[in-house]
């Protein structure tokens, strides 16, 4: 076994799966800028990274499975970060997709064929085909 089977592509020791990892190993390898997730740190109450003296902080595998799990639901998904709070404050990745996180409380809806639901959902379909090709513009 060579020197290179024990780095990774940026040249640093591999760690071990289980292995606490600093902000800027988990940003490069989510491909994430560090001033993200400290942000998502900010908003998701859930990710909670050690942190030690002058402030570094800690990873644990579980800390990187939720920060890929909010990235895949933002920039996927198309949530919104109230949409995902609601989630992982409800404790569940199942249920309405994204823009039905975000309805407001209410008024119901109108009839599924009501004409005004049938352009609603014309224009919530082509909405959703922009919000996707911008996510793969910035991906």
């Amino acid at each position: 076994m060579s020197d290179a089977d024990d780095a990774d592509d940026k040249g640093r020791p591999r760690k071990a799966p289980t292995a606490f990892r600093t902000i800027s190993e988990v940003a490069d390898d989510l491909n994430i800028p560090q001033h993200v997730l400290r942000f998502w740190e900010s908003k998701f109450p859930q990710l909670k990274p050690l942190k030690r003296g002058g402030g570094r902080r800690y990873y644990r595998p579980e800390d990187i499975a939720l920060l890929k799990r909010v990235g895949d639901l933002l920039y996927n998904q198309g949530y919104t970060i109230k949409g995902v709070q609601r989630l992982l404050r409800d404790g569940t990745d199942e249920g309405p997709g994204p823009v039905a996180l975000e309805l407001p409380l209410g008024d119901p809806p109108p009839a599924a064929d009501a004409p005004e639901a049938l352009a609603l959902q014309a224009a919530l379909a082509e909405l959703e085909d922009i919000a996707r090709a911008l996510h793969r513009l910035a991906a």
